[in-house]
């Protein structure tokens, strides 16, 4: 096997690691000798081990003069878990090559350099842009400190996400909403207005078993949550913020009693300033967030610049209906050169559905 066919075995190694690892990437290690893999591993959840010190201490063969293929540089600083550039110095391994390298000041750059300097051969870039993508979460808030936003919406092939009674369960088919039950556990957060809880009362949470549920972001500029919603409710059990304009004590105190944390946004018009939403969400270490807002969250969302990938799912039906709602509201845009762009689109096929990936062309440069 070549050095890029290891390294995506590394790849398929880190990728089991998603959802759990945040605000970690995820990363995968593959050690080889005389042309046969003798261990491989990943980093399994935030707090534990790293994959380099998994598939080390995994290995029941003799690694002197081996060669290991990791998809992120190696740490070389005490964090949750010692430096991995010990135990690699340590194990004999000879050869280590790094598919991209640590955006993390800490390490950037340095753990390659002291495996170098304790004699071990050093190759970077193999599959690079393929471990880059991998991480593009952990980038981008290594980089930003800011959580990396994807807008998620079901449609029909009209456009529509409700009929004009506002009847919208459900639009897609059962794989296509296991298939969101997915990105829930993915990303570190979820997001929702007021208005969602109040329309359908959801508890926004991962129903697949054995995976992670994530932190409930509802923005409710005039605290209208009800103390009964299964948001509140669940607040104890399941991590749920609440981000208002409202700093009257007395009125936030009783979300508090049950278990929300709230969190005070300065209003930007009419409604809580996204922008500063996200820095405070980045300061909670909150590194990703599904936003399953409706059509005017949605629209505030991505004119505030903070949505930087959407996920369209669309359905082979027809609603119809002037009045029917759309994925987007607000006010819109005046003329199609002010679009909202979307780019670099991933098409597949879930049953009878269709997903569509994209990356939201104004926040590319940030990605």
């Amino acid at each position: 096997m070549s050095p890029r066919e290891y390294m995506k075995l590394a790849i398929e190694e880190a990728r089991k690691g998603e959802g759990f690892t945040n605000p970690n990437p995820m990363v995968g290690a593959v050690i080889v000798k005389d042309g046969r893999i003798i261990s491989m591993d990943y980093h399994h959840r935030y707090g534990e081990y790293h994959a380099e010190r998994n598939a080390i201490l995994n290995c029941r063969e003799d690694m002197g003069g081996a060669e290991m293929y990791v998809t992120l540089e190696p740490c070389c600083h005490h964090g949750k878990t010692p430096p991995c550039t010990d135990i690699i110095i340590e194990s004999g391994i000879r050869k280590v090559y790094i598919g991209s390298m640590d955006a993390n000041p800490l390490v950037a750059g340095k753990g390659a350099e002291i495996l170098r300097k304790n004699g071990i051969e050093v190759i970077t870039g193999i599959c690079e842009e393929e471990c880059l993508s991998l991480n593009k979460i952990f980038f981008h808030f290594m980089k930003h400190k800011t959580p990396y936003v994807v807008m998620k919406y079901a449609m029909t092939a009209d456009g529509k996400t409700a009929t004009r009674t506002g009847a919208s369960k459900w639009i897609t088919g059962e794989a296509a909403r296991a298939r969101v039950q997915e990105s829930r556990h993915k990303y570190m957060g979820i997001m929702a207005g007021v208005g969602t809880v109040l329309a359908d009362d959801p508890q926004l949470t991962c129903r697949l078993e054995g995976k992670r549920t994530p932190i409930r972001i509802i923005c409710d500029t005039n605290l209208r949550t009800p103390l009964t919603s299964q948001v509140v409710t669940t607040a104890d059990k399941v991590p749920m913020i609440l981000a208002t304009a409202v700093t009257d004590s007395e009125k936030t105190k009783p979300y508090e009693k049950q278990g929300c944390r709230v969190v005070f946004v300065p209003l930007h018009g009419k409604h809580i300033d996204l922008k500063v939403l996200m820095a405070k969400l980045g300061e909670l270490g909150i590194d990703s967030i599904l936003l399953e807002g409706g059509s005017e969250l949605n629209y505030s969302a991505l004119q505030s610049g903070i949505v930087h990938a959407a996920e369209t799912y669309i359905a082979p039906k027809i609603f119809g209906g002037i009045g029917a709602k759309t994925p987007v509201g607000g006010v819109g845009v005046e003329l199609p050169r002010e679009a909202f762009f979307l780019s670099n689109p991933r098409v597949s096929q879930i049953e009878e559905d269709i997903l569509i990936e994209w990356e939201v062309e104004s926040c590319l440069p940030e990605s």
